[in-house]
């Protein structure tokens, strides 16, 4: 009888290693749905909470915020994406092209988790492939509206929360919990609110964990 395990996983659609890291444990669950029965939460990370209107030249972004130069950042997407190749998930070749302001994303996935069983994951993932995998502007009603249509859910209902402040509360209250927990990097993965996994880590890493958890008294 598989063991029943909450997981929740804490992340920004703008960190492509969390993309990197959610089509990993993707696959761990897969390969251990023997031993376990996990139900996923998405909690709300923002990378950068004071992103104006716009974005930011992802060059000139991360020059900015870490100092690196542009071969550095061509090496690091090229890791990025052989990563990301590994686990199926396909970045755009020319990278992500600007940094956005995410909050929005994240009230539409905290309405998403209220909607039923998968529907977050599958938001979470449009979500991701329309920034990764498409560098469209996640900050744009438009392009937050295509990936509510692409999963299924309520278009008009979701033009009906980005109009106002719905679920704005909820998120910066769960953004303030998880950062006083100690989450400071993403993804971060936490598995019945005792265990953590850092990074985007390969399947192996994360099916490993799971069964010993699974397993453990």
């Amino acid at each position: 009888m598989p063991t029943p395990m909450k997981i929740d996983f804490v992340s920004d659609v703008a960190c492509p290693w969390c993309a990197i890291g959610l089509a990993s444990l993707n696959q761990a669950l897969m390969r251990s749905q023997d031993a376990v029965q996990a139900t996923l939460h998405f909690q709300p990370f923002e990378l950068n909470p004071d992103m104006a209107p716009g974005g930011e030249d992802i060059g000139e972004h991360l020059t900015r915020k870490y100092g690196s130069t542009p071969e550095q950042q061509a090496q690091i997407r090229e890791t990025i994406r052989q990563r990301g190749a590994d686990v199926g998930f396909v970045f755009n070749p020319q990278g992500r092209g600007r940094i956005y302001n995410t909050f929005n994303a994240h009230r539409l996935l905290h309405w998403a988790g209220l909607e039923g069983e998968g529907r977050q994951l599958a938001l979470k993932q449009a979500l991701l492939q329309a920034y990764h995998g498409r560098a469209e502007a996640v900050e744009q009603d438009d392009v937050l509206l295509a990936a509510v249509a692409q999963v299924g859910l309520d278009v008009v209902r979701a033009q009906a929360i980005l109009a106002g402040d719905e679920y704005a509360g909820e998120v910066r209250a769960a953004e303030r919990r998880w950062h006083h927990a100690g989450i400071h990097s993403v993804p971060a993965v936490i598995i019945n609110d005792r265990h953590l996994i850092s990074g985007g880590q390969p399947p192996e890493v994360f099916e490993q964990a799971l069964r010993q958890l699974a397993t453990a008294p």
